[in-house]
């Protein structure tokens, strides 16, 4: 292939929250621009009920927020190797299954890459999380050969795939100037994901590098877990979760979780769902709270609030407080964020990514001492409580700060032209 003719091989980061598309041209960055000069497209889509349209990215969240009636889907990767892969759900008066709203996305991911590359992409090395789904392989193997499925219906002959952390791992490969021990601690929107690896320059030329992996593991969580428990903690409350009934009881906590939680929100508006809450309203022992939540779902608002809480979370990696506008819920309403109290309501996810990196260090028979530096990648490893205990597994180890967001898509594009040519 002459140097001016466009790449068939690319790379593809399909990400709970952002995801990109990358190849190796000469003289050009690697990541694609897919969106307003951008290279990450959001993962979200948002069907406009009034004007019967469809957007995608960062112009589907624009609409959702300027209160265009319809419905807004993010964290779509969630729904791989999830029993809801099989589901369909009410979109402008029909069905759609939830594996054709993946096909969607996945499509126009396509369509903008092959746009801005001048070409049409025949092969793609798609990334994947160590584990789909923690502790089942066949769920695992379902939604790798399901997201297969899907890259081929939408227009790649070929597709093979690599773990995400070990392609962050070759993109910072290219920044080396001599042999490291790296941990690659790709922490995204959905999972967190670990490759123990040895990178040099004079590896980097080598075909096979099956001898250079020394260990992966991961463990399913992720950014939109630390929303989902700070919304719990922090904002939940508001609206009535953990609150009283006259009788004493304790509100149903069902319709919270599902409001905390990106790929469950829809549920929150059925008919039934909303003549439940209007029912235990009529016997809430704080009924203030009940309005505020009947508010939120006769509004649809809880892409709003999770938005909201999604950005308080990300104002708490650089400030011990925040503070919540919620006028949009009651008037002069706000509420007040500490790091505090986001450490503490996390402290249960914090543990287990740390217990995964210890677990990762004894399956490959490697000392802490030995590791030169951990690679962070991923838009949620910029927690500080989850950098600052993965520190202390490898307190000798140099931490090295990659792309957040891009790190792995062009790790994807070196993958791409390795196998591709």
């Amino acid at each position: 292939m002459s140097a001016t003719a466009p790449r068939r091989a690319c790379g593809l980061d399909f990400g709970t929250s952002n995801s990109t598309v990358g190849c190796l041209r000469p003289g050009q960055p690697t990541l694609l621009a897919l969106e307003e000069g951008k290279v990450t497209l959001p993962s979200v889509v948002f069907f406009n009920a009034e004007d019967n349209s469809t957007s995608f990215g960062r112009a589907g969240l624009g609409e959702y927020l300027a209160g265009y009636e319809g419905r807004l889907m993010r964290s779509l990767k969630s729904l791989l190797g999830s029993s809801l892969l099989d589901g369909k759900t009410e979109v402008q008066g029909r069905a759609l299954h939830f594996r054709d709203l993946l096909a969607q996305f996945i499509g126009e991911l396509k369509r903008r890459a092959d746009r801005q590359a001048g070409g049409e992409f025949e092969q793609a090395v798609l990334g994947r999380p160590v584990f789909f789904v923690d502790d089942d392989s066949d769920a695992d193997r379902l939604a790798e050969n399901t997201l297969g499925d899907i890259a081929r219906a939408v227009g790649f002959k070929e597709v093979s795939f690599q773990y995400e952390p070990i392609a962050a791992a070759y993109h910072y490969e290219t920044t080396l100037a001599r042999e490291e021990l790296v941990l690659v601690a790709d922490i995204g929107g959905g999972t967190s994901d670990f490759s123990l690896i040895r990178l040099s320059p004079e590896r980097a030329r080598q075909a096979e590098r099956r001898d250079d992996l020394l260990a992966n593991g991961g463990v399913h969580i992720g950014g939109t877990d630390f929303d989902r428990l700070l919304s719990l903690a922090g904002v939940m409350p508001l609206l009535g979760y953990r609150s009283l009934l006259r009788s004493g009881r304790e509100m149903p906590a069902s319709i919270f979780f599902n409001l905390a939680t990106w790929h469950t929100i829809n549920f929150a508006y059925t008919r039934q769902v909303l003549a439940e809450q209007q029912r235990l309203a009529m016997d809430a022992a704080a009924p203030e709270k009940m309005q505020r939540l009947l508010g939120l779902i006769g509004e649809r608002a809880g892409h709003w609030l999770a938005n909201e809480v999604e950005q308080a979370k990300i104002a708490l990696s650089d400030a011990d407080t925040c503070t919540l506008s919620l006028e949009r819920l009651e008037a002069g309403l706000s509420h007040e964020l500490s790091r505090s109290e986001f450490d503490q309501a996390t402290t249960s996810l914090v543990e287990r990514v740390e217990g995964t990196v210890g677990d990762l260090l004894r399956q490959a028979g490697v000392g802490a001492g030995r590791i030169d530096t951990v690679f962070f990648t991923g838009g949620s490893s910029g927690i500080p409580r989850l950098r600052q205990r993965i520190a202390a597994v490898l307190p000798q180890a140099r931490a090295v700060e990659g792309d957040l967001f891009g790190s792995i898509g062009a790790g994807l594009a070196v993958e791409a032209a390795r196998r591709y040519g």
